[in-house]
């Protein structure tokens, strides 16, 4: 068979790493920034449009409140920061928001917090891919009618890039990172010193107005719209827990390189953010989404459709008299939205390892690949967001409905779980100095959880029915069937626990040769068998045709095989039933004993040859097994066509690998495909 496969596999990915080098992959904060903060930093391209949006709901007369709602905003971001800079000190294994819920609140609380970050993290991928491309199609106009397709091929790089391992998408993702921080930071600079000097800069849109619904703007309805804006601003908050996350990836010290980034990370983003509101704000960007009810008109009262984001208006109004300025911040925006699902990529995986190692998930999630990377939690988390891009037609204002409900869930059962942590310590902490770190530290945590829990209420009270109600079913989905597999997992150990009965010799093995005519597989067969050296022996066929018995009876005489035959009657012409029904009746003679069935089978070379061969074997193989006291060995005849397949690689599942292809490919075999009883 063809090695194309491996090959494909081998420039795509690069080689098998050994499970000794996975010490090489830890991370220095310089390349653990962009790679765990890529989300945060990036939401801030698409958190002011979303607040901008939401205001424009009533019009013109509630954007004044526009650098008010981004404060507060601002305040937030700067909380969670300070609240989970404690969490990654205290919980380094990886665990994140799951571990400190598990261990503090119990193990629903963390399965409320597992389920939420999981439906957050596919959320982060389908959110920025889409906002990357909406972004990018501001510069590239033929782009805009495939933003699907394109997101979707987005989505695949980035999973085969992760797939490659974490150090090396680290290390591929850090320079464009870096390069939209650069591009930002110099926007505001730019921009701010034009009009320090007296420039009067207006966006593409200052001049249009915006047709909402006809909403007062005082009372009740001024304070669920500001509360809105406000939680779709909120959005720059996501991936801030991802640090807590990939906390293992770090170089030592773990904790203080993880809070040490994260304080970078919450500096970074909160004046990124800040400083595109203040622009957005001065120049009198707008932007309307059609699908909210809102509408840009022209002063001809004509519906303006083409506009750009925010982000896009900002940077073309304050490089207007220098474009390649305007070109750099559009593409490296639209890159590092694209690249920011690789903090999604990261988090995801280890999360869903954790959770299998805790027997939450399926155990293959715990399973490293080739590259020492999650890899079977990198491919479900790819697949996931490219279905959610296509259901949702790459719509960032459509997804974004559904996005910060877990993040912010998660947020707020931690910090209460950090708060029981320090309460904890404290009962049995009589160090001065360290109980006055405990109770500040306390102190952070529950301001942060009071705050987000705050958040929380208002993001379901004013997202609710717009989608966030998908969200919260996807999460009770998810806490339901982690709960199932934990039941499942807890009930299969409680029937493996060893027993003293177990470990006792049986007092007889009984064998059984299966044979239909006399060959050299049935040879081989009954040689083997006797060669175990059971209590008894005996070959049993099924007699389907009289005159096919009786020959094989007068041929097993003729050739004076020391085995005896019996033979079983069939009337109905069946060969499952009637040897089913007789090894059930040796278990029955003698329950504490076992009983062994031999199947001889053939190797074949060619999938069609299958379907030339009984199967009979494998219906049989499929019955004993749910016998008691059964074992079941096949013995296998190696046809000639068989031969090809000698010394073809034997293919693995991602994660069975654990040595350079070399060493796999010369130790590899055969594999070996059932026949029928032969």
């Amino acid at each position: 068979m063809s090695k194309a496969p491996d090959l494909v596999k081998r420039l795509l990915l690069g080689r098998a790493l050994r499970s000794a080098q996975q010490h090489e992959q830890t991370l220095p904060k310089t390349v653990a920034l962009p790679v765990f903060a890529s989300d945060a930093l990036s939401s801030v391209a698409y958190a002011p449009q979303e607040i901008l949006i939401a205001l424009g709901i009533a019009g013109l007369a509630t954007y004044h409140f526009t650098p008010w709602v981004a404060g507060a905003v601002v305040v937030i971001l700067l909380t969670v920061v300070a609240s989970y800079r404690q969490n990654v000190r205290a919980y380094t294994s990886g665990g994140g928001d799951f571990e400190v819920a598990t261990t503090n609140l119990g193990s629903n609380s963390g399965i409320v917090v597992a389920s939420a970050l999981l439906v957050d993290y596919v959320m982060t991928v389908a959110v920025s891919v889409s906002s990357g491309v909406e972004n990018l199609g501001a510069l590239i106009h033929f782009l805009q009618p495939h933003k699907v397709l394109a997101a979707i091929a987005i989505v695949a790089i980035l999973t085969i890039m992760n797939l490659r391992g974490i150090r090396e998408s680290g290390v591929a993702f850090a320079i464009p990172t870096y390069l939209f921080m650069f591009g930002v930071f110099a926007m505001l600079l730019w921009g701010f010193g034009r009009l320090t000097f007296g420039a009067h800069l207006h966006a593409e849109t200052a001049d249009l107005t915006i047709k909402g619904h006809e909403v007062g703007v005082g009372g009740f309805a001024l304070v669920f719209l500001l509360l809105r804006a406000f939680s779709s601003g909120c959005a720059a908050l996501t991936g801030v827990e991802a640090i807590s996350n990939g906390v293992p990836a770090f170089r030592k010290p773990k904790g203080k390189n993880a809070a040490t980034t994260l304080l970078l990370l919450g500096s970074v983003a909160a004046s990124m953010f800040a400083g595109i509101v203040a622009l957005a704000y001065i120049t009198k960007a707008k932007f309307a989404d059609p699908n909210l009810g809102t509408h840009l008109i022209d002063k001809a009262g004509r519906d303006v459709s083409d506009q750009d984001p925010v982000v896009a208006q900002v940077a073309h109004t304050v490089f207007s008299n220098f474009t390649p300025g305007f070109a750099y911040v559009t593409v490296m925006t639209a890159l590092i939205l694209a690249l920011a699902a690789n903090t999604a990529f990261n988090g995801f995986p280890v999360l869903g390892s954790v959770l299998a190692q805790n027997r939450y998930l399926p155990r293959q999630l715990h399973t490293r690949g080739d590259r020492l990377a999650f890899s079977n939690g990198i491919i479900i988390l790819g697949t996931l967001a490219g279905l959610l891009i296509y259901a949702y037609d790459a719509s960032v204002t459509a997804l974004i409905q559904l996005y910060i409900v877990g993040v912010f869930v998660s947020f707020t059962v931690s910090q209460t779980g950090m708060v029981r942590h320090w309460n904890r310590l404290l009962r049995t902490e009589t160090d001065r100095g360290r109980r006055r770190r405990m109770r500040t530290s306390r102190a952070i945590n529950a301001f942060g959880g009071v705050v987000t829990g705050i958040v929380l209420v208002v993001v379901l009270i004013t997202k609710f029915l717009l989608g966030a109600w998908i969200a919260c079913v996807a999460m009770i989905v998810l806490f339901l069937m982690m709960r199932g597999i934990r039941r499942h997992y807890d009930r299969i150990a409680t029937e493996l626990v060893v027993t003293g009965e177990d470990v006792a010799l049986p007092p007889r093995n009984h064998a059984i040769v299966l044979v239909s005519k006399i060959h050299k597989p049935t040879l081989r067969a009954l040689s083997y068998a006797r060669a175990t050296r059971p209590s008894t022996i005996e070959a049993v066929t099924v007699a389907v045709d009289p005159e096919e018995s009786g020959e094989l009876q007068e041929a097993w005489e003729a050739h004076e095989l020391p085995v005896p035959l019996k033979i079983l009657d069939s009337p109905y012409r069946e060969i499952t039933r009637p040897i089913l029904e007789y090894v059930k009746s040796v278990r029955r003679r003698s329950p504490r004993d076992v009983v062994t069935v031999f199947l001889p089978e053939y190797v074949v070379g060619h999938w069609w040859e299958h379907l030339l061969h009984n199967q009979s074997a494998l219906r049989l193989k499929t019955r004993l097994l749910f016998v008691p006291g059964v074992m079941v060995t096949s013995v296998p005849w190696q046809l000639a066509s068989s031969d090809r397949l000698k010394g073809r690689p034997e293919p693995a599942a991602p994660g069975a690998a654990r040595r350079p292809y070399a060493e796999q490919n010369a130790e590899s075999k055969g594999s070996r495909a059932a026949g029928g009883i032969v």
